[in-house]
């Protein structure tokens, strides 16, 4: 069976705690506010129940589809009721932004990734979701959700996420423990690499989608997504969850995809699905070349696409001497072996770059380990 093939051949991830937000707000009194309204709206969401909706894209994953809902085995945050249904039992779409199955899987060309879908009008967390199913699931499993009610921030923080944002997480494994911090360059990578390929197969100019490292995604200065990540290891691999949130279709806090094609006097739209499936035919590319291969021949398109080249960013060092750490400016250079950041300092010397919390923003919050 497909499944049970690639879960020895393809395996992959580590803890890395950035993440995406699409409604905190910019002033420390409004989120005050802001977060109060949000929790109790999470509260009131949460007593409501969430319907998750099954299906596959071969006969054997819409099976293995019927045989996940009659065990009743999927799990759901413990104040949160699950109702499931198979993608086949449910009637035509009944409103016209909701995700449509039929449509992914239509143009969806890959083996593995996004083959096997949960798809939910709303959801406390689709992150939650393959991380509580984990090992019910066929490796490369996608959740996607319409709405969010608990998402996943920075810091244990949640997130209310509105429609209008392609929301989804997906499962994978890996063993190679030195490839592993290099996952979410390849899935930052293979998003802005799905949407200029639509933008060209569509006739358009393409939206200059840029990564700012480590795993955040920007538009003409603005962030328009981002990556999540968490894992277990067990067994020798690692057991990942990736959590992957585009503003389409929602303008706030920052910008969307659809309203800079506006600007453009373009009248096309990228729509969710087919984002997701160009997504995910990428995706399992640049993975299988990072497994072969590594990160070098992924390189160059990486550094095309980044904000950092050249940059010059202020790191912190403290001492055991020092109340407070002293700051240096360094040049980036590109990535280390082990995924951190390249410098180079003024009088030449190569260091490592390693973000310092929650208190990393690109310009400060920087710890610089030497390199030989």
């Amino acid at each position: 069976m497909l499944f049970n093939t690639l879960r020895t051949s393809f395996h992959c991830f580590l803890p890395l705690h950035h993440s995406f937000s699409f409604t905190r707000p910019s002033y420390s009194n409004i989120f005050s506010r802001s977060l109060s309204v949000a929790t109790a709206s999470a509260n009131m969401e949460s007593q409501r129940p969430v319907v998750l909706v099954l299906s596959g894209k071969s006969e054997s994953e819409k099976e293995f589809a019927r045989s996940l809902k009659e065990n009743s085995t999927l799990k759901i945050i413990d104040d949160v009721k699950l109702q499931t249904y198979l993608h086949s039992e449910m009637e035509t779409q009944s409103e016209k932004d909701e995700f449509n199955i039929d449509t992914y899987m239509n143009s969806l060309e890959t083996k593995c990734f996004g083959r096997f879908i949960l798809w939910s009008p709303r959801l406390p967390s689709t992150q939650d979701i393959v991380s509580l199913n984990f090992f019910q699931l066929p490796i490369g499993s996608v959740c996607i959700a319409d709405l969010q009610f608990k998402g996943r921030g920075r810091s244990q923080n949640t997130w209310e996420s509105p429609k209008g944002s392609l929301l989804l997480s997906f499962t994978m494994q890996m063993e190679n423990g030195q490839l592993v911090p290099l996952v979410q360059y390849v899935v930052c990578l293979a998003m802005t690499e799905a949407i200029k390929n639509l933008s060209i197969r569509n006739g358009i100019p393409p939206l200059d989608v840029r990564i700012k490292w480590p795993n955040d995604l920007y538009l003409n200065g603005l962030k328009v997504g981002g990556i999540l990540c968490g894992s277990t290891y067990q067994s020798k691999i690692f057991n990942i969850s990736v959590g992957v949130g585009l503003n389409v279709d929602n303008d706030k806090p920052t910008t969307s995809l659809n309203s800079e094609l506006q600007k453009l006097n373009s009248d096309y739209k990228l729509q969710r699905e087919d984002i997701t499936s160009t997504f995910f035919d990428k995706f399992e590319h640049f993975f299988h070349i990072l497994i072969h291969q590594g990160f070098q021949p992924l390189e160059e398109l990486y550094y095309k696409t980044w904000l950092h080249s050249g940059q010059r960013v202020i790191v912190q060092e403290k001492n055991q001497e020092q109340d407070l750490p002293t700051e240096n400016v360094v040049t980036v250079q590109g990535l280390t072996s082990s995924g951190y950041l390249l410098a180079i300092t003024d009088n030449g010397e190569r260091c490592e770059l390693h973000p310092d919390g929650n208190s990393f923003d690109f310009f400060k919050g920087l710890v610089r380990s030497k390199l030989a």
